[in-house]
């Protein structure tokens, strides 16, 4: 997004404060009026008058649609952005990305820290990987992303969920700044303090069995919640999975996993799984 009005506009809109230093970046939500998730973006500053936007993959056009929905009057053009993302992950992925010079066609190096997991992005038109790190596969990402317990769009983040549910107010929200559209839920939410009908927990599943998204999570007999991203963690040897639960049940909490046709049993433990720092 650039133009006269980009910063101003940008403050207006999304919860996080933008008055970033060039090149600099932080998470933010851009919420519905009611302060239900839209879609949790990054947002870095490029200059005075431009930012870039980014999302998880296939929420690009649900950005774009409701900034220009809003754009009334606002010197400022939003313009869609053919670009990729290289997540770089681990212990040493600072280090990694060390003084490379952004991606292929003048893209990005911006900070991506997982609870328990240091990481950068390089996002441009062709971003390749630093020299000397190996390439993962999607489901190894996966598997880590749940044992940090990172929401994702169209997983555990939806036009449903309210931001304090998916545990990412903190990173995501300045309670400093002026006013945003859907402020009102997430200030009332937090003054009253932060208490939600569910919250996002980690389940480890007790057998080598991999239950689906969605299968149901109970505790002593009563649905607590279900399970909405799956992966097979290499660290605990065992299925591992994210699942909004309803806060009665505090972690850890022994639990029974089902689906039709099998079940298993469960743990639910506080995120995020594991801390690789």
């Amino acid at each position: 997004m650039a133009g006269p009005d980009a910063f101003t506009f940008l403050q207006g809109q999304l919860s996080q404060d933008v008055g970033l230093t060039a090149g600099g970046s932080a998470w933010a939500l851009l919420l519905q009026p009611q302060g239900k998730v839209v879609a949790l973006v990054r947002v870095t500053r490029i200059g005075d008058e431009e930012f870039v936007l980014d999302t998880d993959e296939g929420w690009a056009a649900t950005v774009v649609e409701r900034l220009n929905r809003f754009k009334l009057r606002v010197k400022a053009d939003v313009e869609p952005l053919a670009w990729r993302c290289l997540a770089v992950r681990g212990p040493r992925a600072h280090d990694a990305v060390a003084g490379t010079a952004g991606t292929a066609g003048g893209g990005l190096v911006v900070a991506a820290d997982w609870p328990g997991l240091p990481g950068a992005d390089l996002i441009g038109p062709s971003p390749e990987p630093p020299a000397g790190v190996r390439i993962c596969m999607a489901d190894t990402y996966q598997a880590v992303r749940v044992e940090a317990g990172v929401p994702e769009m169209g997983r555990e983040l939806d036009e449903r969920t309210i931001p304090a549910e998916a545990g990412v107010v903190e990173r995501s929200v300045s309670f400093t700044k002026g006013c945003y559209t859907g402020q009102e839920l997430v200030a009332r939410i937090d003054s009253r303090g932060g208490n939600v009908p569910r919250r996002l927990r980690g389940v480890v599943i007790g057998t080598n069995l991999i239950p689906p998204p969605g299968a149901s999570v109970t505790v002593d007999g009563k649905a607590v919640g279900e399970l909405t991203s799956v992966a097979e963690s290499f660290g605990r040897r065992a299925p591992v999975a994210l699942a909004y639960v309803r806060r009665a049940v505090e972690p850890p909490a022994d639990a029974v996993v089902a689906w039709d046709g099998g079940s298993a049993p469960a743990r639910i433990e506080a995120l995020p799984l594991v801390s690789c720092v």
